[in-house]
């Protein structure tokens, strides 16, 4: 479990200077600035959960989380994990821990997976048939068995970021940390990762927190998101309340019947009810004011030579997105 409060991380950084006489005083004289990298940060992460938190680049996503891994001390406030204190960087804490930085390797990188997996069972303290058994499980739950025999830089994106899945998890730990765990990778892979973790959760009922700047991995494997802008919490709840509530249109889909021409005709679209966003030869999608769809959708059935229309919810990342441009709390 994890336990977060009035958290609050200030930097102090180097200004930087215009100009060169500027520039050569300050290798003398130093100008330093406080950043509020976090500000009375409040949550709380039951264990099961896969909490998906979203922010902009420079928000403090990452700072949270290197926070609540022991990788950096907080300015003030408290937190606690698995209580222990992270900071404090205990052992038994460490132990109970796994974190995954999309952009940072474990692995190394001339080594097969295998033998650095064999240096982190002596790490970790993980007896001979736990070992044995979590790295069978888990290299055939990711689907590469047969890789962990070659060298790490050999492998593909996809396989690199399995086995960094696998070096996190051999330990069974209670709490896991995912910073951009699917960046770079292709669809499939993507995919792949989802469901494992999926999957993984379900099994072991780890606490986790989920940083990404893919939309669909939010969606599918989080349940609650925490939003954070400029350092402050200010949503936190469920995504599908956010997509209830904050939700302005929905997406008509349409499918037409050309004539023997192969040729669409229809009339405009009425701008009251909302707008063109796609056209193609045999196809259109509008966004439309979400409490007149039902009365556009009868519109575009009356108008259009309409073969199959659907009608769907704006896209999650789009609300998220608006959302966190505002400047109030949520």
């Amino acid at each position: 479990m994890i336990e977060v409060h009035n958290l609050s991380k200030t930097f102090r950084v180097h200004r930087k200077q215009a100009g060169l006489k500027e520039s050569l005083r300050s290798l003398f004289v130093r100008d330093w600035l406080n950043v509020e990298a976090l500000k009375n940060v409040s949550l709380k992460v039951e264990a099961g959960e896969i909490v998906g938190l979203l922010g902009a680049n420079g928000a403090g996503k990452t700072t949270l989380v290197k926070i609540l891994a022991g990788i950096i001390h907080p300015t003030s406030g408290s937190a606690t994990v698995q209580g222990f204190e992270p900071f404090k960087r205990h052992n038994d804490f460490r132990r109970q821990i796994a974190l995954i930085m999309g952009q940072k390797a474990q692995l190394w990188w001339d080594l097969p997976a295998g033998d650095s997996f064999l240096l982190l069972r002596e790490i970790y303290r993980i007896p001979q048939a736990d070992f044995a058994a979590n790295l069978e499980k888990l290299a055939d739950a990711l689907e590469v068995a047969d890789k962990l025999d070659i060298q790490v830089r050999r492998l593909s994106l996809g396989e690199r970021m399995k086995m960094e899945l696998i070096a996190a998890l051999l330990h069974s730990p209670k709490v896991v940390f995912l910073d951009e765990p699917t960046i770079g990778l292709d669809f499939s892979a993507q995919r792949a990762i989802r469901e494992f973790l999926l999957r993984y959760r379900k099994e072991h009922m780890p606490a986790m927190i989920l940083t990404s700047h893919y939309m669909e991995d939010i969606e599918r494997l989080c349940k609650r998101i925490v939003i954070i802008r400029q350092g402050e919490i200010v949503y936190d709840g469920s995504l599908a309340r956010v997509v209830a509530e904050h939700a302005r249109h929905k997406i008509l889909r349409v499918t037409l019947m050309p004539d023997t021409n192969g040729v669409v005709h229809y009339p405009d679209f009425p701008p009251t009810f909302g707008e063109i966003i796609e056209k193609e030869t045999h196809s259109v999608v509008f966004k439309v004011e979400r409490a007149r769809a039902a009365e556009a959708a009868a519109w575009v059935l009356e108008n259009f030579p309409v073969v199959d229309l659907n009608i769907d919810e704006e896209d999650a990342a789009a609300i998220v997105e608006s959302m966190m441009r505002k400047h109030t709390r949520v």
